[in-house]
C-alpha cells in the first residue's frame, strides 16, 4: 500500500532557483555563525600594524601613568628632603596651613568663643526691650494691680458715703442673689420644665417605631384578577421547572 508512495517520494525533484529555496538559503546565510565571523577571522589573519606613537597607545600610557601609584607619589618623594631646614613648625607654610585647617575643623575651638561669651551679657538698663518687659510685669503683677484702700474717717451720713454704699450693694453678689434665698432647700420636679418637654418632643421625632408603619399592620387585600397579577401567574407557569 505504501510502496508506491515511498517510491514517489524519492522521485520528487525541486528546482534550485525557486523562491522558497532561495529564501531558505538567504535565511541560512543570515543565521550562520561561520559567515558572521568570517570577515573578522580574515582580518585577524592579515595582522595589524600599530605604531608606538599612535593616539590610542599614547592615551593608554597616559592613563596608566595617572593610575600608577609610583607616579602619584613621585613628586612627594622628590620633595621629602626640601623640608629640612625649617627651625620651627610655624615657619613651614604647609605645616602652618595644616594646623590652620585642623583648627577650623575642630568643634571645640569653633565653640570656644561662644562658651566664653555666653555668660557675659551686658544689657543697658534703659533698653527698649527691658522697659517693655518692666511695663508688662507691672500690668500682669497682682501686687501692683490690687491697691487696698486705707481706713477713711468720715461721717456715715455724707452723700458720697451713701452713694458708695448703694453702689456696693448694686455690685455685691450677695445682695444680687438675696431674693433667691427663699428658694434654697425647696424641692422641684423637672417634669414640666422646658428642657424636659423639648427632649420628649425630640425623642418622639427620632422614634423609628412612631415614624415607620410596619407592613403587617397595614390592611391590604390584593385583587386576584388584576392584569399584573394574572401576568405574574402566567410568567411563573412558563418559568416553572416542574411544568
Amino acid at each position: 500500500y505504501t510502496e508506491a508512495w515511498d517510491a514517489d517520494k524519492k522521485s520528487i525533484h525541486v528546482m534550485p532557483d525557486t523562491p522558497t529555496i532561495l529564501l531558505a538559503k538567504a535565511n541560512a546565510a543570515n543565521v550562520s555563525h561561520k559567515l558572521y565571523v568570517q570577515a573578522w577571522e580574515e582580518a585577524k589573519k592579515k595582522g595589524y600594524d600599530m605604531r608606538a606613537d599612535a593616539i590610542p597607545i599614547r592615551s593608554a600610557k597616559a592613563s596608566r601613568d595617572i593610575a600608577s601609584d609610583y607616579k602619584y607619589k613621585e613628586t612627594h618623594e622628590k620633595q621629602k628632603g626640601h623640608y629640612i631646614g625649617c627651625r620651627t613648625a610655624q615657619e613651614d607654610p604647609k605645616l602652618s596651613w595644616a594646623a590652620r585647617a585642623m583648627a577650623l575643623q575642630n568643634d571645640r575651638l569653633y565653640r570656644k568663643a561662644y562658651h566664653d561669651s555666653k555668660a557675659q551679657v551686658h544689657i543697658p538698663v534703659d533698653a527698649m526691650s527691658v522697659q517693655a518687659a518692666k511695663e508688662c510685669q507691672t500690668l500682669v503683677s497682682d501686687v501692683d494691680y490690687r491697691h487696698y484702700l486705707h481706713q477713711w474717717t468720715c461721717l456715715p451720713d455724707q452723700n458720697d458715703v451713701i452713694h458708695a454704699r448703694k453702689a456696693y450693694d448694686l455690685q455685691s453678689d450677695n445682695v444680687y442673689k438675696s431674693d433667691l434665698e427663699w428658694l434654697r432647700g425647696i424641692g422641684w420636679l423637672t417634669e414640666g420644665s422646658v428642657d424636659v418637654v423639648k427632649a420628649k418632643k425630640a425623642q418622639e421625632l427620632l422614634n423609628d417605631r412612631l415614624y415607620r408603619t410596619r407592613p403587617e399592620e397595614m390592611k391590604f387585600t390584593s385583587i386576584t384578577d388584576a392584569p399584573d397579577v394574572v401576568q405574574a401567574k402566567i410568567n411563573a407557569l412558563q418559568l416553572s421547572d416542574v411544568r
